[in-house]
């Protein structure tokens, strides 16, 4: 699929006027009802990508014919198989004559036909190396997931390098693999995504990426509705996982600081946020703050757990095998 001249809208990236070539991935499972929806809004991006690759994980609906009838290359590996960062990895490999890699999740709608090209014109910047975009509720979501949405993405596009890794500590690495970009270059000078990580393959490359000299950049102007109501199970296992992303990953908050203040000061803007949005679900609120601290220092020290019940306590029990 080439690249549109439709937009009139033109950037310089290094010396050249014109769109790099765009790879876009989206991993996907079952992708469901909003399937249709998602493919529909990269369809009418103003920036055509030069290739997309969906990647496929032994769907039993009709996702993988949806996106070949979109006009998408399909590829389908095993489900066992799957994991975050190699499989994005292997991926990226796959779109070698791409310029900038786009990473979408299958329930991320991107929110308008510019959100494409708004993404891809960070990279106009020669430091920067990966570029995120923000996040917006869907329609419809409960008030505790669109906070949440809310207080980690806001309205201001932020530059985010070594030089102020001080002020703000972790933040600094903080991604998103839901609506994610990457030079491809820099992702190949690296060593790519490691295939050895639970989650958090997006915001340790960032690290990675900070720690040589580039910058992660956060960009308001490219959204996507984004976001889940999760149960409390779902909440404690996803905390889980995270927890054991910190473990393994200690030098990160060692080199850029922790972000365990950082719950805190969400814990009491959430409250101030549904006593006056959605005061019914400060209770379900309270329970799912308590399930994501368990969750996160059962994860800190899974390795004093076995192995059986790290697949009970995970959400990505395959990991685990």
């Amino acid at each position: 699929m080439g690249i549109s001249n439709e937009s009139s809208e033109r950037y310089r990236l290094s010396d050249a006027n014109y769109w790099p070539r765009v790879g876009l991935i989206i991993p996907t499972l079952n992708a469901g009802a909003t399937w249709t929806t998602s493919l529909a809004a990269i369809i009418e991006q103003r920036l055509k990508p030069y290739a997309t690759l969906v990647v496929d994980s032994e769907s039993t609906d009709e996702t993988a014919s949806f996106a070949q009838s979109a006009g998408f290359e399909v590829v389908s590996i095993e489900r066992s198989k799957f994991n975050h960062g190699g499989t994005r990895q292997w991926a990226a490999d796959r779109l070698a004559d791409c310029e900038i890699i786009v990473y979408l999740t299958q329930d991320a709608i991107l929110a308008n036909e510019l959100a494409l090209s708004e993404i891809v014109k960070c990279f106009v910047d020669s430091e920067v190396a990966v570029a995120y975009g923000r996040q917006l509720p869907h329609y419809g979501a409960t008030p505790i997931a669109a906070y949440s949405r809310i207080y980690n993405y806001g309205p201001q596009t932020q530059k985010k390098n070594a030089s102020i890794a001080e002020k703000i500590g972790s933040k600094v690495f903080f991604c998103s693999n839901s609506f994610a970009a990457y030079r491809r270059s820099v992702l190949v000078d690296l060593g790519g995504f490691r295939g050895d990580l639970i989650l958090g393959e997006d915001m340790e490359f960032a690290a990675r990426a900070i720690k040589a000299g580039y910058a992660n950049v956060y960009c308001a102007a490219a959204a996507v509705y984004h976001s889940h109501d999760y149960t409390l199970k779902q909440t404690f296992n996803r905390y889980f996982d995270i927890g054991v992303f910190d473990a393994e990953n200690s030098w990160m908050r060692e080199r850029f600081g922790s972000h365990d203040g950082e719950g805190v000061r969400f814990v009491g803007s959430e409250l101030k946020y549904l006593l006056r949005e959605g005061a019914a679900q400060v209770p379900l609120a309270m329970f799912l703050t308590i399930a994501k601290w368990l969750g996160y220092r059962l994860g800190r020290y899974h390795r004093f757990l076995p192995r059986k019940l790290k697949m009970a306590l995970s959400m990505s029990a395959s990991y685990w095998r």
